[in-house]
């Protein structure tokens, strides 16, 4: 096995000595217990019975038999989700026929980023996640159940909901996938017709029409974004049945495979013969191997956060240095829009996470002996086929199209697609797997703003006309909650697109869907906080070099106080208002972003 692999799985877990043993004597305690449902009174089995039929009233109060608890984040708005609007009835059907009963044990709310880009709500976005968090654990305090499965998929949503239920980590989890959208117009198309409005070369009707063509039915966003970076390091992390991810909504695979994960969690109840607790699951090796799956794959640069309160959440101490170090081990192993032109489609039919771990697995860089809710991590490298209506396993074999996953000895980077830069303004994050090494060096004065609304002003006033570091300050979690910066992408991409050099420095967010520009985001400490965004002015010369993993201001800027924002308009309105305690409260972005205070307590 490769050795910074072992190296780093073992650091993890001797930096969390502490804090694990803490977490993993919380959870021993809640699983001594037994069954929960026994310590119930009467009375509040009676509840929790009342609204079932007489064949569901009996399994739940048979103490020998499962209750699952099913935490959904089923609306019919999002595409993601709506598939799930009919998966309780298929789990309670699947769970009543081997004597078992499921319950609807709550929803989570489930926004997306895509509606909420450039608007107020985005501001609500990343602090969502905790509040999912909460909601799940909120949903599963009733304390009636034996196992539980996760019905989520998109950008905070999935994250939320494991770090909720490793809150009752003593209980068998799983997540169930709805599986992504069919492809509509190629990634090349949208960003071109983007770019085009962005410069005024189109209308809205166009872009539009454009939009909706790309975004047409139920499902995942093809491109690989963090949402499909959810599905992708989860089930590398083995939280989900193999193969799992991307079989598309609404076919008989993907119903088998549900009722499948329904069976398997039933099984691992602690009245089964195969407990399986999800804190058994979720250890330093799992982690490890869904930071390898991250790199690999050039998922989204939202899980240089989501990981570490992931992580935080089951006792673990995670870094960005743990990150680092892996993505100097791990290669680029699959080209994945906005890494490539391909979609998440094409990955899946050139093999998909069964065909990514299996590459992964011959170079030495997964921990196979990790603990996952199927089987064994070697049941991770085969993909899922129906036959007679029964879901079987092939090995997976080589990749199909090696221009989406890399063939046998073949990489398209020797470094992971995410990569850690540090200097005299802190440390952030850049995607380098979808920049041109072209533009991983750039050396050039800033340009310094505290809105993208307000680059956008600057953009459409012809303002930017020589080489130039935009800097957008203030836009950390504690200032205005980290919302994304989509709205800089076209802008930037038009500016490259002229001929200028151009990077972002930024201490927000541009998550899974980040392109062509360079840009150093999730930058701690955040201008919020003290952090040295707060001194830069227009016309201090930068230096990023992405390739040594370095970003400096050279002008000397020791002196200056911080400026002064007033963020005060930012914090009302939309529902903001009610996040002032996320605000104040919350972690820096190295430090996972959260409001959970889990290594301190």
């Amino acid at each position: 096995m490769n050795l910074v692999i072992e190296q780093v799985a073992r650091r993890i877990a001797e930096r969390s000595r502490q804090t694990r043993d803490r977490y993993l004597t919380r959870m021993r305690t809640q699983g001594a217990n037994g069954k929960t449902r026994k310590q119930l009174s009467c009375g509040n089995l009676a509840h929790t019975v009342a609204a079932c039929s007489s064949s569901q009233k009996s399994a739940i109060l048979d103490f020998t038999r499962a209750n699952v608890g099913i935490i959904t984040a089923y609306n019919d708005m999002l595409s993601a989700h709506q598939p799930y609007g009919g998966y309780p009835d298929q789990i309670k059907a699947v769970l009543a026929e081997l004597g078992h009963s499921a319950q609807i044990a709550g929803g989570v709310p489930a926004m997306c980023d895509g509606i909420s880009q450039g608007q107020d709500g985005m501001d609500l976005s990343l602090f969502s996640r905790d509040a999912i968090a909460q909601a799940t654990a909120i949903s599963l305090s009733h304390n009636t159940f034996d196992a539980t499965l996760l019905l989520g998929v998109c950008d905070k949503i999935a994250p939320g909901q494991l770090m909720g239920a490793l809150s009752f980590g003593h209980l068998p989890t799983a997540f169930v996938p709805s599986g992504p959208m069919s492809t509509g117009i190629s990634n090349d198309e949208k960003v071109k017709v983007r770019q085009q409005y962005a410069a005024g070369q189109v209308g809205k009707d166009a872009l539009l029409q454009m939009e909706c063509d790309a975004y047409h039915s139920p499902g995942t966003c093809t491109f690989y974004g963090t949402a499909n970076t959810n599905q992708l390091v989860f089930e590398a992390m083995g939280l989900m049945l193999p193969g799992a991810s991307f079989v598309a909504p609404n076919t008989p695979l993907r119903a088998a495979l549900t009722r499948m994960i329904a069976e398997q969690v039933a099984a691992q109840a602690q009245n089964g013969t195969q407990y399986r607790p999800l804190y058994q699951v979720v250890d330093e090796k799992a982690i490890v191997n869904g930071l390898v799956a991250l790199l690999a794959s050039g998922g989204s640069t939202n899980h240089s956060i989501h990981l570490v309160a992931v992580a935080a959440a089951a006792g673990f101490m995670l870094t960005w240095d743990d990150l680092d170090a892996l993505s100097q081990a791990v290669p680029l192993l699959a080209k994945m829009y906005p890494n490539g032109p391909a979609d998440i489609n094409e990955f899946q039919q050139a093999g998909g996470v069964p065909a990514l771990m299996s590459a992964l697995a011959e170079r030495g860089l997964l921990h196979m002996e990790a603990t996952p809710v199927f089987g064994v991590m070697a049941d991770y490298l085969k993909t899922p086929q129906l036959e007679n209506g029964q879901v079987i396993y092939r090995p997976a074999g080589a990749s199909t199209n090696p221009s989406v996953i890399a063939a046998a000895g073949a990489c398209f980077s020797q470094q992971g697609g995410l990569k850690v830069v540090s200097g005299n303004l802190g440390r952030g994050v850049i995607k380098i797997s979808a920049v041109a090494p072209e533009h991983h060096f750039i050396e050039a004065p800033v340009r310094v703003f505290a809105s993208q609304h307000d680059v956008e002003k600057a953009y459409q006033a012809n303002e930017f006309t020589q080489d130039v570091v935009i800097v957008v300050r203030y836009n950390g979690p504690a200032a205005n909650g980290m919302p994304e910066l989509h709205t800089l992408m076209p802008i930037l991409g038009n500016l490259m697109k002229a001929g200028l050099k151009v990077a972002l420095v930024t201490d927000g967010r541009l998550s899974g869907a980040s392109g062509k520009v360079p840009a150093v985001i999730h930058l701690s400490p955040e201008a919020q906080r003290g952090g040295p965004l707060a001194r830069l002015r227009d016309g201090d010369r930068v230096r990023v070099d992405a390739a040594s993993g370095r970003m400096d201001v050279l002008t000397d800027i020791s002196q200056r106080d911080n400026a002064v924002i007033d963020l005060t308009r930012e914090h009302a309105g939309s529902g903001r208002e009610l996040f002032s305690v996320f605000r104040q409260a919350v972690s820096s972005a190295e430090q996972g972003a959260t409001i959970f205070n889990y290594l301190g307590s």
